[in-house]
């Protein structure tokens, strides 16, 4: 009775160290799903791949008893967060916003994206920034491109329209007797979402051909990288395309739909960033498993290391 008492005491330790390792890779696991589903950006991924790599190598060489490699390596690992922070500042923030209120479910669950009915919306959008740059009437649209925005975002939210996107109802918001013609209006997949918007000014030093449009299109470009705006000059009549804070002009009409169709068609290409919690634990305990699989042979390299020049140095001492 006493041996087994003393048997199970002994796997309950055990059982704890197992319960306490699976703990940390599940809560891990956990972490970089809500950076994947935050990020949402395909050409972004590869950035946050490669710091997991880094953070991956700087364990190992702690666990192996590197301690230069690992000093290196938690070096570069700290710089990499700050520059990740920096880069992604917009994406980290909202992540932080989330944490902060407890919305956790939000954390774990992929933005669904709308994919725009990319030829009818597009050619409407086109269609009518052709007439109000022909007409010389000043327009801003806001277009998503990876996920909604945050109305947080923006000075003034607006007002609510929810509406299809045509051609006509774009020329009529921005006509200059209308009230809502002075802001900007956000197109959300093929919905006109709201019009009348204000949004936070660029502080960066622009062209004095430029005007305020054109500043809140770099402004929220700058602050939102999941959109891109179009701005039609009221004084030239000029097309510009304001993306990440930098504004493309002038532009002519069919390079206005190239674009817009480069930034807007590839939606379904970046909704698979993060395709399922389940999915990416079993990619992760298939690369660990093949990750300990080759644990036994890097041992027996190194230990046939040592051992050659544990021989060479008892040869050089004869």
């Amino acid at each position: 009775m006493k041996d087994w008492w003393k048997q199970w005491l002994a796997n309950l330790g055990w059982s704890q160290s197992l319960l306490l390792g699976t703990l940390d890779i599940v809560l891990v696991l956990v972490l970089t799903y809500m950076i994947l589903v935050i990020i949402n950006e395909r050409r972004t991924l590869w950035l946050v791949r490669g710091f997991i790599v880094l953070m991956l190598a700087s364990a190992l060489s702690g666990r192996f008893g590197l301690p230069l490699l690992n000093f290196v390596l938690e070096k570069l690992v700290i710089g990499c967060a700050v520059a990740m922070a920096v880069a992604l500042q917009s994406e980290f923030r909202r992540f932080l916003e989330q944490l902060g209120r407890g919305e956790f479910r939000q954390l774990l669950q992929p933005a669904n994206l709308t994919i725009p009915k990319s030829d009818n919306v597009i050619e409407e959008i086109v269609e009518a920034v052709k007439e109000l740059s022909k007409n010389r009437i000043g327009a801003l649209l806001i277009l998503e491109t990876t996920g909604p925005i945050d109305e947080r975002d923006f000075s003034v939210p607006g007002v609510k329209l929810n509406a299809d996107v045509s051609k006509e109802l774009i020329q009529t918001i921005f006509q200059p007797k209308t009230l809502l013609h002075d802001g900007a209006t956000l197109i959300r997949g093929s919905r006109i979402i709201s019009s009348g918007i204000i949004l936070p000014l660029s502080g960066r030093t622009a062209s004095r051909q430029l005007g305020t449009r054109h500043r809140a299109a770099m402004g929220i470009t700058e602050r939102v990288e999941n959109c891109i705006c179009v701005v039609v000059s009221e004084e030239t009549g000029s097309i510009s395309l304001a993306e990440r804070g930098t504004l493309n002009r002038p532009l002519t009409i069919r390079k206005l739909k190239e674009s817009l169709e480069a930034r807007l068609s590839p939606i379904v290409d970046r909704e698979a960033v993060a395709p399922g919690l389940f999915s990416l634990g079993r990619q992760v305990s298939d690369q660990a498993l093949a990750l300990v699989s080759r644990l036994p042979l890097l041992r027996r390299a190194t230990h046939n290391l040592l051992s050659r020049r544990d021989k060479t140095a008892s040869r050089d001492k004869k």
